[in-house]
């Protein structure tokens, strides 16, 4: 269920729960598929949920957030929720962190050392994620990823594909459609893995890029966030910078290879989810547009590493 809207009564729950914010300047985002965000005066920011079910995912991403922070040396957002009887659901608030979004056409027209330096910085953010003590992880009651997927769920995927795009594909597309889901349709332990801490979103919108620094600031979006597959950390990876990249990441991430099948397993699979989501809700075409032009820089599954 959509979640009631109103610019004028986010306004009013800021100024309620910080008062000694002046409202300068309010800059309104509603693009996101799960937030309304608010920015004042350029630096602190607040989501609004704008469906139910992202009412829950709030709560879970608070509760990763607060564990990342304690394990990782990536800044990240420092949250705060508020609960909102006239909302009638909660909100979070927090610091500005500034950068822009790292693209694959900023990074790969760096210097490769500078590159290097990137990728040094992605994999001990993930390398310090998926090592973060399950023991801990349970402790706060993080759940699972919205991400994972059953054996069940990669076949439904696929039918769906078959049935819903497949009329629109030409035969070279669908033909690449069955070779890469052959490897998980014959083999139903090929996507088995050791549960960890992992982000599961790791798109360039959430990855906050310092073109003066040539660094990466931070890290803001944990809404996916959760107990799962490490390999859907480095799907995302692939399917925005390419697997060439990647495997810079190896010298600091040294089991990467383990991962990297089932991660490219992940990135083929990103563009025909975000298709199929285009395709179910017509009234909403533009978001599922926002993953075109993604890196083709990808090895067959079954190349090794």
């Amino acid at each position: 269920m959509k979640l009631k809207q109103d610019t004028a009564v986010y306004r009013h729950e800021i100024a309620r729960v910080e008062p000694e914010l002046s409202l300068q300047t309010v800059e309104m985002n509603s693009e996101g598929l799960v937030n309304d965000v608010l920015i004042v005066n350029g630096r602190r920011v607040f989501r609004f949920p704008k469906h139910d079910w992202a009412i829950d995912h709030l709560r879970q991403e608070a509760n990763c957030l607060a564990l990342a922070r304690q394990h990782l040396d990536m800044p990240l957002p420092r949250w705060t929720v508020y609960e909102s009887e006239q909302l009638g659901y909660p909100f979070t608030a927090y610091d500005w962190i500034p950068g822009e979004a790292l693209t694959r056409h900023t990074l790969l027209r760096l210097p490769l050392a500078d590159q290097q330096a990137i990728a040094e910085q992605l994999a001990s953010f993930l390398h310090q994620l998926h090592t973060v003590p399950m023991v801990e992880v349970e402790k706060v009651r993080i759940r699972p990823s919205v991400t994972n997927r059953t054996p069940e769920k990669w076949q439904k995927l696929y039918d769906d594909v078959k049935e819903m795009l497949f009329p629109y594909l030409m035969t070279f597309a669908r033909d690449w459609v069955e070779q890469h889901f052959a490897p998980v349709l014959t083999n139903p332990h090929f996507m088995a893995y050791e549960p960890v801490f992992m982000n599961g979103d790791l798109g360039p919108y959430h990855l906050l890029y310092n073109p003066e620094t040539r660094r990466l600031n931070g890290v803001i979006d944990f809404g996916t966030a959760g107990v799962g597959d490490p390999a859907t950390d480095f799907g995302c990876l692939i399917d925005q910078f390419g697997e060439t990249f990647v495997r810079l990441m190896a010298p600091t991430y040294p089991n990467i290879g383990q991962q990297i099948e089932r991660a490219r397993f992940w990135a083929g699979t990103l563009e025909l989810q975000w298709l199929l989501g285009g395709l179910r809700y017509p009234d909403e075409p533009d978001w599922f547009m926002v993953h075109i032009g993604r890196a083709r820089d990808v090895l067959p599954i079954g190349s090794g590493w």
